[in-house]
């Protein structure tokens, strides 16, 4: 299992440096993740960059909530934030990356924009993000983002957790035969992850290491609950633990 590289998703910028401290490979950074993630500030993505030295950055280009299937000025909104990251500096000389995914409206993969998409990437590497998961075949789906220069697919095997899909994922690792790397998500935690990795042969891992923290403000609104998710350096720094308890 030596090897297995650890993805923590998260929004607040505070969590950037709790990962990377407790031991993540590389970060998600994602706005508005109770809306299955947004693309982030060019901002927030900026200050990410200056904060790590190691860890890699990919950023989720999503240009709004909902459905997978963009039109024209959406897909040109996406590709313009592609091209604002790709200019950012990168004083650390991180690994940055692009996480994106669009479909047609019987569910297949947008072939036409995903090219689009992963051309405006360049040489970074380029994620398709779960919309894979909707897809009615993945398999095809998988040899067509394999022939779409994707570098890789983040799913849970189509199932509510990464370990209920287990054997799609372990059909997927097969099928891409590293041409592609399988990133396997959904309900990955640290008294599981082991078991993951090891009944699907996933060389990747992403999960959302949150706890809830209390609001800064006293005074609460429909905006502020009182209080919000926030990143767990501790969830982190245990699934890694887990990772490599288990390689030794």
């Amino acid at each position: 299992m030596s090897g297995v590289l650890v993805e923590i998703c998260l929004e607040d910028l505070a969590g950037v440096r709790l990962a990377e401290d407790a031991g993540a490979d590389r970060i998600e950074l994602c706005s508005a993740l109770s809306d299955g993630g947004l693309t982030p500030s060019i901002g927030t993505v900026e200050a990410a960059l200056r904060s790590v030295t190691r860890t890699g950055v990919n950023v989720l280009v999503r240009q709004r909530s909902g459905d997978f299937v963009f039109d024209a000025d959406e897909l040109a909104a996406m590709m313009a934030d592609i091209q604002a990251v790709r200019t950012l500096p990168n004083p650390h000389g991180v690994a940055v990356g692009f996480v994106v995914g669009a479909l047609r409206p019987d569910g297949s993969v947008d072939a036409d924009a995903t090219r689009t998409l992963v051309a405006a990437c360049g040489d970074a590497p380029v994620t398709f993000h779960k919309a894979f998961d909707q897809v009615p075949d993945r398999g095809a789906a998988l040899e067509e983002l394999v022939g779409l220069g994707v570098a890789r697919v983040l799913t849970s095997g189509g199932a509510a957790s990464a370990l209920e899909g287990a054997d799609e994922l372990t059909a997927l690792v097969a099928q891409a035969d590293e041409r592609i790397v399988v990133l396997a998500a959904g309900g990955v935690r640290p008294g599981n992850v082991a078991e993951l990795v090891r009944r699907t042969g996933v060389r990747e891992v992403h999960l959302r290491a949150a706890r809830t923290a209390q609001s800064g403000s006293l005074a609460t609104s429909r905006y502020d609950p009182g209080h919000r998710q926030v990143t767990s350096g501790a969830i982190v720094a245990a699934v890694v633990a887990a990772v490599r308890e288990a390689a030794a």
